[in-house]
């Protein structure tokens, strides 16, 4: 059966800054199969090259060798059909909440009534608890109300996959435990196909279906693929002393330290 996303044999390797040498291979020969609303999450050192493949799964970036393909057609670009969270929120800055996201729908969904638009957006600001927050700019919201904004408007275009590049990584811990619930909740909606990159151990095992390992870079390389069997809705409280949870957080923490694995 053909994968819905695949990465497809990828390399990456930037040009060296003096014109001179092979240049630096990032990462080399990632071959990754995520099958329609799945949600899938890697994890790596720093320098691993694990934005720069969500990258190029978005068309941001071109790979060095390989492809990607998206529902049997390859993906040379960026488009509406898939969607980047980024961690440093990217909101348009002279724009409200409300804007931020109606940008996004009116670019997905050209053909809709300025009603129709409208009904979109404010179905998106109540799932991510902004009600009462919609008409203010980036400036006048949290850390977290500004990445909520960032979350609606990406899954408010219902895109074909949703890409997450460490959307949680300068939210305070408390904050980050509320949205990641709300990521679920909206998620488990829509059954959008998700691709997320992290550092966090706990939050890759809380959110994903599977979990892809890399190792060190540079020429890092997809060392392993890691089901997550536990059973949702997932609850991080419950979770604390379940065994399975412990048995794969031992697993990645075992694998992120001391760069091998032990049987899964």
């Amino acid at each position: 059966m053909t994968p819905y996303l695949l990465v497809d044999h990828v390399s990456k390797t930037f040009p060296p800054a003096d014109g001179r040498g092979e240049g630096l291979c990032v990462f080399e020969d990632v071959t990754l199969e995520i099958a329609r609303g799945e949600f899938v999450t890697m994890i790596g050192h720093s320098g691993c090259g694990k934005s720069t493949l969500l990258n190029i799964i978005a068309g941001l970036e071109r790979p060095s060798r390989g492809g990607v393909v998206l529902e049997g057609r390859e993906v040379p670009r960026p488009g509406m059909d898939r969607m980047v969270v980024f961690q440093n929120f990217s909101l348009m800055p002279w724009m409200t909440a409300f804007d931020n996201i109606r940008l996004a729908v009116r670019a997905s969904h050209p053909m809709w009534s300025r009603a129709e638009v409208a009904a979109h957006v404010h179905r998106w600001v109540d799932m991510v608890g902004l009600a009462g927050a919609e008409t203010k700019r980036p400036a006048a919201l949290s850390g977290g109300m500004r990445q909520r904004v960032g979350l609606a408007r990406a899954f408010s275009t219902e895109p074909k996959v949703l890409l997450l590049d460490e959307p949680f990584a300068q939210i305070d811990a408390l904050t980050r435990s509320v949205i990641q619930d709300e990521l679920v909740r909206m998620w488990s909606a829509s059954r959008n196909t998700v691709f997320m990159v992290t550092h966090d151990v706990d939050e890759a095992i809380l959110l994903s279906d599977r979990i892809a390992l890399m190792t060190r870079g540079p020429q890092a390389r997809l060392a392993d693929q890691v089901e997550v069997k536990l059973a949702r809705p997932r609850r991080r409280a419950e979770l604390i002393d379940d065994p399975e949870f412990l048995r794969l957080r031992t697993h990645i923490l075992r694998f992120l330290v001391e760069g091998s694995l032990a049987p899964a």
